[in-house]
């Protein structure tokens, strides 16, 4: 359906939440994958699970040679590289003065700066081999506040004037876009919620006040990415897309 079989893709932050949804869809289609983790026991359990061909590389993505060694795999084990998708996170919570210093920088160093890395070194290999499609993973913290995640909102604000950058220098050869989602229920909104005193309250009343009256699914957000991906998107590049359930309506 949406023409990605045999192309080569390459998923960060692919064992957990949203990132395993992406890599589950994309495997459906019959993509070739390159799944990145820090957990090796997820990877190489996730990799029993998928019917396709698939390779996982474990490492921290916040580290520029984890990026780096990503690109290298995909162009080892499979001549090519024709689709990014980067998916890895980070909270960091805790009002300003309260957070660590550590946790600021380990938030900017996930959330932004290991997008520059797979970009600086991805972008060149898929030039290479035809350009592509580049989908980033942010959030609907870039255009709305919440509670006690300053490291968070400030490194996914950052990421819609990056990718309208990135569709500027490297179009027509590569597409990049954004997805924004909401409050998807995955492990990373289960850890958000701590922020809260009620987290299981919160995450109730969450649901009900949306206009859709439910959180996201992991699956939701692999359509979207499905559909920027394939060639159908082929006019789509620095753009944004905001997959919230309606959250920014009420």
């Amino acid at each position: 359906m949406y023409g990605i079989k045999d192309k080569v893709a390459l998923v960060t932050g692919g064992t957990s939440g949203i990132g395993r949804g992406i890599v589950q869809a994309l495997s459906n289609e019959g993509a070739r994958l390159i799944i990145n983790g820090r957990d090796s026991e997820k990877g190489h359990k996730l990799m029993n699970e998928l019917s396709g061909q698939a390779h996982f590389v474990a490492g921290d993505v916040k580290n520029a040679e984890t990026n780096f060694q990503l690109v290298e795999e995909a162009l080892a084990h499979y001549g090519a590289l024709n689709m990014m998708v980067l998916s890895a996170g980070k909270l960091g919570i805790g009002k300003i003065d309260m957070l660590a210093i550590e946790d600021w920088h380990d938030t900017m160093a996930t959330n932004l700066h290991a997008v520059f890395y797979l970009l600086k070194y991805g972008i060149p290999a898929m030039q290479k081999h035809g350009g592509g499609s580049i989908v980033i993973i942010g959030s609907i913290a870039a255009f709305h506040g919440f509670p006690n995640h300053p490291a968070y909102t400030a490194s996914k604000g950052a990421l819609p004037a990056l990718v309208r950058q990135v569709a500027l220098d490297y179009g027509p050869e590569i597409r990049i876009n954004l997805i924004c989602p909401a409050q998807v229920k995955t492990p990373l909104l289960d850890s958000s919620v701590q922020a809260f005193e009620n987290p299981t309250e919160i995450l109730a009343q969450t649901a009900q006040r949306l206009p859709l009256k439910r959180l996201g699914t992991p699956g939701d957000i692999a359509n979207a990415v499905l559909y920027l991906l394939s060639d159908t998107a082929s006019w789509v590049t620095g753009s944004y897309f905001i997959i919230d359930g309606g959250f920014l309506a009420t």
